[in-house]
């Protein structure tokens, strides 16, 4: 019989320091670890190992404790171990191998967040986003599963459903699919086999190589029409008067207004905290900074009548509030403040004769009313939205750092958008004698 039966396994008294390990007389290099009792482990631990030699090396595996494995099963799988180690096959190099291969899409992009100074915030939380909705039912699956087939089938029915099915969406489906591939080729570069190999030979994204490159190469100018500027505001100001809409409505709203008038990215709007707002009486004197913006250029920046007035309400709306926030535009959400402008961007495009309309598409509405229908310098537009100049002066000796002194700009297109919803409501309409 041999020493390392069920009885001897669960009786044997553990030793009063270090640990002991009691071999099996017939299977060599099979032996049972007790553990010296402590706090955690008042009775000790008692686990499993297998111990050989690899290419004159000395390995030991532990195989598992006892209670999770039964003694003919640790014996089982020593056997099968110190078989490995006879042939020159290392086990923990398998295991390595192994775990590698088992690793899901949500523990890649985990670890893939991870990494320290790596990632800003709203570009770690706009991957995560197509995770936990776009990916949803793949996150808990291997990426080594993951196939080429799966992959087209996926982005062609986001580019031609959306994500919720409520449209097309080629845009996402390619960006989406672009996160996919980042991570995937990350951790092709992670993770290896014992050979130094990527475990996954292919990245399954590749697929779609022709898909994505055309629609990156696609210029988007979306924006709204400066012939629906005005009803679009009214749309906006209307609604704003609703006393049934919650806090968080309110901050949407006035988002959607805020990213109108100043051409600022989503995440820059959303994200502004009280501190980085200066307010005064005369407009003039007003202004934004943002701390840590996508080119990270930080930029103090002008603003318009009717972007303080935005402002100046949401401060009105601050003080009445019982618990104050740091950000301008406050959600109940976990961020603190509002993510996104899709609910009163879906309610309102219909409206104005588009089918979907997004936050950029301000920031492009912006511009373009700044060019087209106030005839600005689309040079300073650019300093305006924060865009990196190309021009080797521009760059090099222009201060780009606070553009108050463009605040003419800003409020000539603050003032075209007033003016275009005054027509709009009416304003331009003379009533004829009889």
């Amino acid at each position: 019989m041999p020493k390392l039966t069920k009885p001897f396994c669960e009786t044997v008294a553990p030793p009063a320091t270090g640990y002991e390990i009691h071999w099996d007389d017939k299977v060599s290099g099979y032996g049972l670890r007790v553990t010296a009792p402590n706090k955690t482990n008042p009775e000790g631990v008692r686990a499993f190992v297998a111990q050989g030699r690899v290419k004159g090396k000395a390995v030991i595996m532990t195989i598992g404790r006892l209670g999770l494995y039964t003694e003919d099963h640790a014996r089982r799988k020593a056997q099968s171990l110190l078989q490995q180690m006879r042939d020159g096959i290392d086990p923990r190099d398998v295991k390595r191998e192994d775990e590698a291969k088992a690793i899901t899409l949500r523990e890649v992009a985990d670890a893939f967040f991870a990494r320290p100074g790596m990632l800003k915030d709203s570009s770690r939380d706009e991957m995560d986003r197509h995770i936990k909705t776009t990916f949803e039912k793949w996150q808990h699956r291997t990426i080594a599963s993951l196939t080429p087939a799966e992959c087209r089938k996926r982005y062609e029915e986001i580019a031609t459903k959306g994500v919720t099915g409520k449209g097309p969406a080629p845009g996402s489906a390619s960006f989406a699919f672009t996160v996919l591939r980042t991570l995937i080729n990350w951790a092709r570069e992670e993770y290896q086999t014992k050979d130094g190999k990527p475990i996954i030979d292919q990245n399954p994204v590749a697929v779609l190589k022709q898909e994505m490159a055309k629609q990156a190469g696609k210029v988007r100018t979306r924006h709204i029409d400066r012939r629906q500027i005005g009803t679009f505001w009214n749309l906006l100001t209307t609604a704003r008067q609703n006393p049934a809409f919650s806090a968080d409505t309110y901050a949407g709203l006035d988002l959607v207004m805020f990213l109108l008038c100043t051409g600022a990215r989503r995440n820059e709007g959303a994200a502004l905290e009280w501190r980085n707002v200066h307010l005064e009486d005369d407009p003039a004197n007003c202004s934004w900074f943002i701390e840590d913006p996508k080119n990270g250029n930080s930029i103090t920046l002008p603003l318009s009548s009717q972007a303080v007035a935005v402002l100046k309400a949401r401060k009105a709306a601050d003080d009445k509030a019982t618990i104050k926030s740091k950000f301008v535009f406050p959600s109940r959400s976990a961020l603190g403040h509002i993510r996104d402008t899709r609910a009163p961007l879906e309610r309102f495009s219909v409206a104005i004769g588009m089918d979907r309309l997004s936050a950029h598409d301000l920031r492009r509405t912006f511009v373009t009313l700044g060019v087209k229908a106030c005839r600005l310098d689309i040079a300073k537009l650019e300093l305006l939205t924060n865009h990196v100049p190309m021009g080797v002066t521009a760059r090099h000796y222009l201060e780009t750092s606070d553009l108050r002194d463009y605040h003419p700009e800003v409020q000539a297109i603050g003032d075209y958008i007033e003016q275009q919803a005054l027509i709009a409501a009416g304003a331009n309409v003379v009533a004829l004698r009889a």
